[in-house]
């Protein structure tokens, strides 16, 4: 399955849009508008980058932190490093608590934190243009139909206009 989205400045200009694509006999179930008074970002199922990026950072946590935890306690154990003054098994378990940090960090930064922190993805700039109070058209279906929506879409001179192709 195919996409167009492009990026329509207010609501008046993304209703013209959407009578132009009716008019040209679009099948009508396969295009949308998204912004304020239409369907949100959630309702039309755009992926929200950074809850994503969440899962994977917990699901990656999951085993790594106890894996972690039993190599810094290890570790410890091996070396007979001590660290402070709490004797061997106080020193074994803060070695394995300082590896499950570690692995928790681990977690974070493998699994997506730079995509939590610095946002990345198309998703999360149609997100933002959402919340700046700009409208999206959106167009499925396949590469004939898109290319006609493009064409009809073109004139009306949308700030962003990208076509995807689903994987």
């Amino acid at each position: 399955m195919n996409y167009l989205v492009a990026v329509l400045e207010d609501r008046m200009q993304a209703e013209e849009a959407y009578s132009a694509l009716e008019k040209d006999d679009l099948p009508m179930e396969d295009v949308s508008i998204l912004g304020k008074g239409y369907k949100s970002a959630d309702e039309y199922g755009l992926i929200d980058p950074a809850e994503e990026a969440w899962k994977q950072v917990r699901r990656m946590a999951v085993w790594l932190v106890p894996f972690g935890f039993g190599a810094g306690y290890v570790f410890n154990t091996i070396t007979g490093i001590t660290i402070f003054e709490i004797g061997a098994l106080g020193n074994h378990i803060f070695g394995g608590i300082l590896g499950a940090l570690s692995a928790a960090m681990g977690a974070f930064f493998v699994g997506g934190g730079a995509g939590i922190a610095f946002g990345t993805g198309d998703a999360l700039s149609y997100r933002n243009r959402l919340n700046a109070g700009k409208y999206l058209v959106v167009v499925r279906g396949p590469e004939k139909i898109i290319r006609r929506a493009t064409d009809i879409l073109r004139p009306f001179r949308p700030e962003n206009i990208q076509g995807y192709r689903e994987k």
